[in-house]
């Protein structure tokens, strides 16, 4: 890979961190905690996804650009991958390393 090539990888990087709050997840905390930080990072990921995928999305409603729909779009689709988080595996294959790790 190029120097370009790490430099551009490089800002995704940060724009994703600066956009998205991800989490902290600490290996040695005790098992609810462990599976609940698991969780919450498996929300950031779907969360991701669903923005990536609506990012082309019409306005269904009418054909004025709102500027709270985009708003509203947003927190949904936050609500959604929250409540989403730990039935999609994501969630479950990094609780199981990290339990097993420790």
């Amino acid at each position: 890979m190029s120097t370009y090539g790490l430099a551009a990888t490089s800002l995704q990087a940060q724009g994703l961190a600066q956009e998205y709050t991800i989490p902290k997840i600490n290996p040695k905390a005790e098992n609810a905690a462990l599976k609940e930080q698991t969780d919450a990072f498996e929300a950031v990921i779907i969360k991701m996804i669903m923005d990536n995928a609506a990012k082309d999305e019409k306005n269904l409603f009418s054909e004025q650009n709102d500027p709270g729909d985009k708003i509203y779009k947003s927190m949904y689709r936050d609500e959604l991958s929250k409540t989403s988080a730990g039935g999609f595996g994501f969630s479950q294959m990094l609780y199981d390393f990290l339990s097993r790790e420790t």
